[in-house]
């Protein structure tokens, strides 16, 4: 039954080998676990065959809703970190987006997400406490003021790449937040905002519409998404290579 996912699965690596040229973090192809009934069938890319093959069943490590989309290292798999979907992702060109979207996680996971993450306090921090889920749980002020009108002049000056106002609208929401609140915003628009920008990029080559969720009001961790991919997006115009080196952009993204 599992190897009924081979066929969807060697579907994304011809759109990847199309896109791939866009960036660093579409040229490798990771593997995919697919949640099924609380077990994970994992797949993965080799080269020998270039395709994906069913490499083996595991139990889930958590619970997994409908609609999972994540990239986080198996246990089971030798802590290869992979792509964890379920399956109705692959009911749509924009499913297997979706996929290019969590390899992009895959690829700062191995270049430089955990050194760069430990250089955060409100990182250590959870680290200390056990806290795992401090990323998706984090208690952020979406709905003050003094968060939502900088950050709202912040989304739009970067749309337009107003480097001033982009600059007042970031001091501004450093001085309100403070330091963990600030780590974490920045933090969300590296890590998701590059996968956002890395995506629209792969939907614009193909002619799809680009992504916007979150850049709208009422805001949430949704909102990094967008911010972060406006942010890189103006950062590039000037900076073309810095969408090739994460730990430079992690740096310019967190100087306000």
């Amino acid at each position: 039954m599992v190897e009924k996912y081979t066929h969807l699965l060697n579907k994304i690596v011809g759109i990847q080998s199309e896109v791939q040229h866009l960036n660093p973090a579409l040229e490798k192809l990771y593997p995919v676990a697919i949640v099924e009934s609380d077990q994970l069938h994992v797949y993965n890319f080799l080269p020998m065959t270039s395709e994906y093959c069913f490499i083996k069943t595991v139990s889930s490590p958590m619970p997994t809703p409908t609609g999972l989309r994540a990239a986080f290292p198996l246990e089971e798999y030798s802590q290869q970190i992979a792509c964890v979907v379920t399956p109705e992702i692959f009911e749509s060109l924009e499913g297997y987006i979706t996929i290019l979207h969590e390899f992009v996680h895959c690829y700062q996971y191995e270049i430089c997400e955990q050194r760069l993450k430990m250089s955060l306090d409100v990182a250590r921090r959870a680290q200390e406490t056990n806290n795992h889920l401090w990323e998706i749980e984090y208690p952020f002020p979406y709905s003050a003021l003094d968060f939502i009108r900088p950050y709202a002049a912040f989304i739009a000056s970067a749309l337009t790449c107003e480097k001033a106002n982009i600059q007042s609208a970031r001091k501004q929401l450093k001085t309100f937040l403070g330091l963990h609140d600030y780590e974490y915003m920045v933090w969300q628009e590296w890590k998701e905002g590059f996968a956002r920008w890395v995506e629209n990029q792969v939907k614009g080559y193909l002619r799809l519409p680009t992504s916007s969720k979150g850049s709208k009001m009422p805001f949430s961790r949704v909102t990094f998404y967008a911010g972060g991919d406006a942010l890189i997006n103006c950062l590039a115009v000037d900076e073309p290579s810095i969408v090739k080196d994460l730990p430079r952009l992690f740096a310019r993204m967190f100087i306000p």
